[in-house]
């Protein structure tokens, strides 16, 4: 098999996101400094969310925002199962009970319609949500207004997980300012939109509910003399007055995301330019090609096409690896959550979210990230249609 060529995904770091790093390695503070507060103001610059939590990873955040919720043991969450392990996860972590909505055959988002039905089967059985944990997967936002109505009408909280999709828009608005949820997180991994190498936050319009994860991120500990039991006992005091946990994010990965964040729309018009071309270049192959949700702008993070296995030679499994084989680093987003042992071994099994497995057995991701060259895009449309032509 070959090294790959071509990743999937890959950060664009510049000289001046060295300078911003180099910067804070010569100054007095490489943690709980001034430049985590100006990540997070540029975060809520950007969305016009009032609060910007910046942590360690999205992981981190979606933790945060369920206990933030109050999400607990008895309680339930529910995601999509065609997402990083991450998004359910963070209801197990505490203590809470899972459960999946199949995906929309178009976006490959959690849909609206099989929600609203087991939201009806859950209401007679006594097994409401808590918390809906909606994937905007490869930047395209879930249909927010349809699960906002629905998060009404049957009394669950909404957290976004928009790790994929920071310069998304939904309706003309940008993804993050929580206008139909009450918690939008964001991811910064290298592969994502804007890195911090690692990193993630968490954004919301509610002050009780920032206040209680930026307790959260930093072991529960608060120096404010308001929120302590008694009075201080000097200038050295704190008080734990919840259990959190050490979820902060450093200088240094804050002022690479200031400065990162500068460029956020040139990379995702980027990537809009890339999809554009595959879209083109790749219309007449056995394929399906991403859908748009109407009145969407997606943040493009990946570029997921489907093999049409019935008019092709080769299965998933050939195809993905000649395309390897090849030096086009492809890569699949994502194995089913419910069919991974530890959540089988929870009572899900195959067949048990139908859509999301049909998906599973034949989505590829192409290469798509800000810097990738005509001449790579057209290196990776030369060996899709070799690859397709094979007997």
């Amino acid at each position: 098999m070959s090294q790959y060529v071509i990743p999937y995904g890959k950060q664009d770091i510049s000289q001046q996101d060295i300078d911003a790093v180099v910067e804070v390695l010569k100054s007095d503070f490489l943690t709980q400094g001034p430049k985590v507060p100006a990540f997070e103001a540029a975060l809520m610059a950007h969305t016009g969310a009032k609060h910007a939590l910046a942590v360690n990873s999205a992981t981190s955040a979606l933790h945060i925002a369920c206990l933030a919720l109050g999400l607990g043991p008895g309680d339930w969450l529910w995601t999509t199962p065609i997402t990083f392990v991450a998004s359910a996860n963070c209801g197990l972590y505490c203590g809470a009970q899972v459960d999946f909505v199949d995906i929309d055959e178009r976006t490959y988002n959690l849909c609206p319609e099989k929600l609203e039905q087991k939201l009806r089967d859950a209401k007679n059985a006594g097994t409401l949500p808590k918390i809906l944990v909606a994937v905007h997967l490869c930047g395209q936002p879930c249909d927010m207004k349809a699960i906002h109505r629905l998060s009404k009408e049957y009394g669950f909280r909404v957290i976004e997980d928009a790790s994929h999709a920071i310069g998304g828009k939904y309706h003309g608005v940008p993804i993050g300012r929580c206008e139909y949820s009450d918690i939008t997180v964001f991811s910064f991994h290298p592969v994502k939109i804007v890195t911090t190498a690692e990193g993630g936050a968490a954004l919301t319009n509610c002050e009780q509910l920032a206040a209680k994860m930026e307790l959260l991120r930093s072991h529960g500990i608060t120096r404010n003399e308001a929120l302590m039991k008694g009075e201080s006992h000097g200038g050295w005091y704190y008080q734990q007055i919840d259990l959190g946990y050490n979820y902060r994010m450093t200088e240094l990965q804050a002022a690479l995301g200031v400065s990162q964040m500068q460029r956020l729309e040139e990379f995702v018009e980027a990537r809009h330019v890339h999809a554009v071309r595959y879209n083109d270049l790749l219309k007449e192959l056995p394929i399906t090609l991403p859908y748009q949700l109407e009145n969407t702008y997606s943040g493009l993070h990946l570029y997921v096409i489907r093999l049409k296995l019935d008019a092709i030679s080769l299965t998933h499994k050939e195809v993905f690896d000649a395309l390897r084989g090849n030096g086009i680093g492809v890569n699949l987003h994502y194995i089913p959550v419910h069919t991974q042992p530890y959540y089988q071994e929870l009572g899900f099994n195959n067949g048990d979210f139908p859509e999301s497995e049909r998906y599973y057995s034949d989505a590829i991701s192409l290469p798509m990230f800000h810097g990738m060259t005509t001449e790579q895009q057209d290196e990776v449309v030369r060996v899709l249609h070799e690859v397709l032509k094979r007997k």
